[in-house]
């Protein structure tokens, strides 16, 4: 009972509205603990309610808590990760998980894909990997929430993460379309020599503008670099080049 006037004081009843998904980070280590959840407070649409840092904490914040995802580490002091499994289908059937962990043998990363889990990351980790992550797992979610069928697209994109226009769709901001800058990207990786916005554009048919925007959003993501190169006559022009 304790733990629930505690859990109360710290977490106060939040409207369904927000539709935040609500996470529980399982950690041993504190300070990566507070990493993933500066981490989590950058990404719209999350919300931090715990951090369990053994097993046993952990058993009593997903019995009371009930979270829609766990961040799981798998080597906890009294414990593996692995070992919650059982504990988490039986106590929270609900909730997702997704392992953030130094852990690469076969052994536990089976145990980890035969228990459905989202995603499988490697400490050390990025933001632009967690963010990622994320990402993808917000938006299946909002696929599965949104309507009481599926078409084959959206079931083929839950299963497949690394389908390249659903992760643009993810991650590209406003104004940068997924499967115009798919077309880019082809464009760009064959222009052994660089390309010019104003050439791109022609290759693409859209204007120069246009094109320099998604070139320089390219640019800025480091997914291509930019050069100014100077001819016989006239003004340098600005080349891009794909970065691999």
């Amino acid at each position: 009972m304790a733990i629930l006037v505690e859990l109360c004081l710290l977490f106060p009843y939040r409207s369904e509205e927000m539709k935040m998904i609500e996470i529980l980070i399982i950690e041993d280590d504190k300070r990566i603990a507070d990493i993933h959840r500066r981490f989590i407070e950058k990404i719209q649409g999350f919300q931090v309610i715990g951090a369990a840092h053994n097993g046993a904490e952990a058993k009593d914040w997903i019995q009371v808590l009930k979270p829609q995802l766990i961040l799981l580490d798998v080597f906890l002091p009294d414990m593996k990760g692995t070992d919650l499994l059982p504990f988490i289908k039986s106590e929270s059937p609900e909730s997702d998980i997704i392992f953030i962990t130094a852990a690469s043998e076969t052994a536990i990363v089976k145990k980890a894909f035969r228990a459905g889990v989202s995603d499988y990351m490697l400490k050390p980790l990025t933001f632009d990997r967690f963010q990622k992550s994320l990402l993808a797992y917000q938006s299946k979610s909002m696929s599965l929430e949104k309507s009481d069928s599926l078409n084959e697209q959206s079931i083929e994109q839950l299963w497949n993460k690394n389908h390249e226009a659903y992760m643009e769709q993810v991650i590209t901001p406003k104004g940068i379309d997924p499967s115009t800058m798919i077309k880019i990207k082809e464009k760009l990786a064959i222009s052994s020599t660089g390309i010019t916005a104003e050439e791109m554009g022609i290759a693409c048919g859209m204007s120069r503008s246009t094109a320099r925007r998604y070139l320089e959003h390219l640019t800025a993501d480091q997914k291509a670099r930019a050069e100014l190169l100077y001819g016989t006559i006239g003004r340098p022009e600005r080349r891009y080049f794909f970065t691999p």
